[in-house]
């Protein structure tokens, strides 16, 4: 029986292509780690595989909800879980691949099972948001919580919102919940940590300006395949908010930003890609440096640079050796 793998990495740092060759080899399937592609209808600005991609290797947990709905690390360890061991029923070999390492490190360490989202205490912290800004909300949660406030941005909305809802619910950090899991592991209470250990082949550049570069090409790229057109389809539907988890995916909370000042600042549809273009990338190269942040947490990790030329072939022979010493 196949022992799962992992291929993970910051974002544009070629996990699909590698992936791909790795099936080339193997007989995989394919389990996303990545919290923007569970959503339909947000296919460019993710950077989705392709159809022609899926329609080669069985890819899971891809446009599994709609973009009103949520989707977090509770639900990805569920899921994963079961998808883990279907695969393996299979006779065939689980390689996890994203750059969502939340989910990552939830899915080996386990869970303690999270406070349910309150209403009233997102609304009150959000409104609290409203009036102080995010960066002094994120202020807040280094106080309670300075573990999980250094892995996060201090305008991720999201994160810093759940977080200090979790704080308030419970009394406890998000961060010690964590602790709590890995502790049940450690004591071989498996009852929601993976039982199989996950080798992790991650991709990190010698070089950030390189990824820097491809981030930046990438999201050209992105708007010359419609990435405009896919945000207004999402607006057009009347049903999302920029405060929905999906809207606020990196790219398409700064793309909504800019479709706004285009209607309210009377902007030029010029300046608006500029500006676009501009935060957009930002915020990207920001992500990617916090992923590599995550990453460096894992020493267990087995580093491949990506800005090789040889990189394919090094994941490559580096996967079968993992694959092959499993027992």
């Amino acid at each position: 029986m196949f022992k799962p793998l992992a291929l993970v990495g910051p974002t544009a740092s070629g996990k699909t292509a590698i992936s791909l060759a790795i099936a080339q080899e193997f007989p995989i399937e394919i389990i996303s780690v990545d919290s923007a592609l569970v959503y339909r209808g947000m296919d460019i600005g993710t950077a989705k595989p392709s159809l022609q991609e899926r329609a080669e290797v069985v890819h899971h947990l891809i446009d599994i909800r709609d973009p009103r709905q949520t989707y977090n690390a509770a639900d990805f360890v569920h899921d994963a879980q079961q998808l883990i061991r279907d695969i393996q029923s299979r006779d065939k070999l689980p390689l996890l691949v994203g750059g969502t390492m939340l989910y990552l490190k939830a899915l080996q360490d386990g869970i303690d099972d999270l406070p349910k989202t309150d209403a009233a205490t997102r609304e009150t912290i959000e409104a609290r948001a409203k009036t102080l800004g995010w960066p002094a909300m994120h202020e807040e949660l280094r106080q309670v919580d300075p573990a999980t406030a250094s892995r996060l941005a201090p305008n991720d909305a999201q994160r810093i919102s759940r977080a200090l809802e979790v704080w308030h619910i419970s009394g406890k950090s998000l961060s010690a919940w964590f602790e709590e899991g890995v502790q049940k592991r450690l004591g071989k209470d498996h009852s929601n940590a993976l039982d199989d250990k996950i080798e992790l082949i991650s991709l990190e550049p010698q070089d950030r300006s390189w990824l820097h570069r491809r981030i930046e090409e990438r999201f050209v790229k992105m708007l010359q395949m419609g990435f405009l057109e896919e945000m207004q389809t999402l607006r057009a539907r009347g049903d999302l908010s920029p405060e929905l988890p999906s809207m606020r995916c990196v790219g398409y909370r700064q793309a909504w930003e800019q479709m706004d000042a285009l209607q309210s600042e009377g902007l030029s549809e010029k300046t608006m890609l500029e500006r676009l273009q501009e935060t957009a990338v930002a915020a990207t190269r920001q992500l990617a440096k916090r992923q590599l942040t995550w990453l460096r947490g894992m020493p267990e990790r087995h580093i491949v640079e990506c800005d090789n030329v040889n990189s394919t072939a090094q994941a490559l022979t580096l996967a079968k050796q993992l694959i092959a010493k499993a027992p």
